[in-house]
């Protein structure tokens, strides 16, 4: 599942809402995590949860964030930075990634935002929509030695 696109959510009823508590119901209890897209939870549907809130690298940070069918609007300026995942749990890579985006998509009440994200925000909400697409980070990792066996901090 996590190799394949996602449909599109659509209306938001009680069911995506439901998808949305159980996306930020997973992050909450996966330790450091500070995202989940749906794939990651078996679900195939275009959705995912982010919450940059506290974290050292953040600079914009919209809280705890729910959104559905999100596309990129824009994306500037690229970086280099190290992203490690839940469905990869052993490993850390380097990843190139745009450090200010704007987004589009719905919320939980099928409102549509339309964010403006950058620094380590931008690049969690670019990891979940990769998941989106089918694709994780080892997919865009800088070149094959930038992949590490993760640390185990004791």
């Amino acid at each position: 599942m996590l190799a394949t696109p996602c449909a599109p959510v659509g209306e938001i009823d009680e069911r995506a809402r439901h998808l949305g508590r159980d996306l930020v119901d997973t992050m909450r209890g996966s330790g450091h995590s500070v995202g989940v897209a749906a794939p990651q939870i078996g679900v195939s549907l275009r959705a995912f949860c982010i919450d940059v809130s506290g974290h050292p690298k953040a600079r914009s940070c919209h809280g705890e964030l729910v959104l559905f069918d999100p596309v990129v609007l824009e994306a500037e300026h690229r970086d280099v930075g190290r992203e490690g995942c839940m469905s990869v749990p052993d490993l850390t890579g380097d990843v190139a990634r745009a450090t200010r985006l704007v987004v589009r998509g719905l919320d939980l009440d099928g409102e549509e935002r339309t964010l403006e994200l950058d620094a380590f925000e931008a690049r969690a909400a670019q990891h979940e929509l990769d998941h989106l697409d089918g694709l994780l980070f080892l997919d865009r990792v800088v070149a094959d030695d930038r992949v590490f066996r993760r640390r185990v901090y004791r």
